[in-house]
């Protein structure tokens, strides 16, 4: 497998994204292509102390750089030398197998669809983030923010993209999909959940997937399900309130729990491992990045914010991802429904 880099993009770039790269390598023994500056690449090398880059990766030069403030839709033709643009490029000539960026996300999945493309038959690609739930699994969430505004079958093929994800990414035999909800019965939401679910219900009825009906938004944690359907609006409302409730759960346990006296300190210091873990569980570092769901080979977008922590588990996820390659099934799905709709 060689995973593409975009070694410009995100808020520490370079640093991070060559250091995570080169940390990947070593650790993994990713092949990688590092795309963007090439003496801005070397120059990092030299500051950290790094002579020649390890066996297996290389630099593919691109002088320009995508901004955070450049129109997504405009970028494939403004910066067409920039090392996003030219290291999607190479991932559809190719020259690679997954590709990797912390830049814009609205530039890079436009990029994506646009040159690497959509699976045949796919009307949106969708971001389809894998977050651990009290069942001991991940929930996948999709779509999560690429997509605002959605229509019914937009939330049908999610809900197929998410499954397939869940099969192929995580090892679920038969994820259960369910849509997103302000209540559990059929005839909660508006006229776009009504629709979806009918759509749902009868891809479950003829075997093209596991629906399980609505779902509401607290269920989502506990592992009620292990995909949610949803328009992109909704699906990054509750992306970001679980991560909030998180961020905010630890802070309550830190603070007002563990720091309250000498026994709680002491406490802590004994079980300080197991809160990490938990905690590590959550933090974006360490899971890597999200890939975009319908595109015909994987595209990460790792957090803006990535450190070389996070750009190292994001080779890896990349990785796993062009490993579990599930275009052809997904595919294969979205044939059935079409043949269903002539029935």
């Amino acid at each position: 497998m060689k995973i593409i880099l975009d070694a410009m993009g995100g808020d520490h770039a370079p640093e991070a994204p060559v250091l995570g790269a080169i940390d990947a390598a070593k650790a993994f023994g990713s092949q990688i292509t590092l795309v963007g500056r090439g003496e801005a690449i070397l120059d990092v090398m030299r500051k950290a102390g790094i002579d020649t880059l390890p066996e297996g990766m290389e630099i593919a030069n691109a002088e320009d750089v995508v901004d955070m403030h450049d129109d997504p839709g405009s970028v494939i033709h403004k910066r067409k030398n920039s090392s996003m643009v030219i290291g999607l490029k190479m991932l559809a000539d190719g020259q690679g197998d997954a590709f990797v960026s912390a830049g814009s996300t609205g530039a890079l999945l436009t990029g994506a669809t646009l040159i690497v493309k959509r699976v045949k038959g796919i009307r949106r690609a969708a971001m389809g983030p894998a977050f651990p739930n009290k069942a001991g699994g991940k929930t996948v969430i999709c779509d999560c923010g690429a997509n605002a505004e959605c229509s019914p079958e937009f939330l049908l093929q999610f809900g197929l993209m998410g499954s397939l994800f869940a099969q192929k990414n995580l090892g679920v035999a038969s994820p259960k999909v369910g849509l997103l909800n302000i209540g559990t019965e059929d005839s909660k939401g508006t006229a776009l959940q009504k629709e979806a679910y009918a759509m749902l219900q009868k891809a479950h009825e003829q075997g093209i997937l596991n629906f399980v009906g609505n779902v509401e938004a607290r269920d989502v944690p506990l592992g009620a399900v292990d995909v949610v359907a949803c328009d992109g609006f909704s699906g990054n409302v509750l992306l970001k309130s679980i991560e909030g409730t998180a961020m905010y759960m630890g802070s309550l346990m830190k603070h007002r729990i563990f720091k309250r006296n000498f026994f709680s300190k002491l406490g802590y210091l004994l079980c300080r491992k197991g809160v990490d873990e938990v905690m590590s569980l959550l933090d974006y570092r360490t899971i890597g990045g999200t890939q975009f769901l319908g595109i015909r080979k994987p595209v990460i977008k790792a957090h803006g914010a990535s450190d070389a922590l996070a750009f190292r588990n994001a080779v890896r996820q990349a990785e796993e991802a062009a490993k579990a390659d599930f275009c052809a099934e997904l595919e294969q799905a979205l044939t059935k429904v079409k043949e269903s709709d002539h029935d």
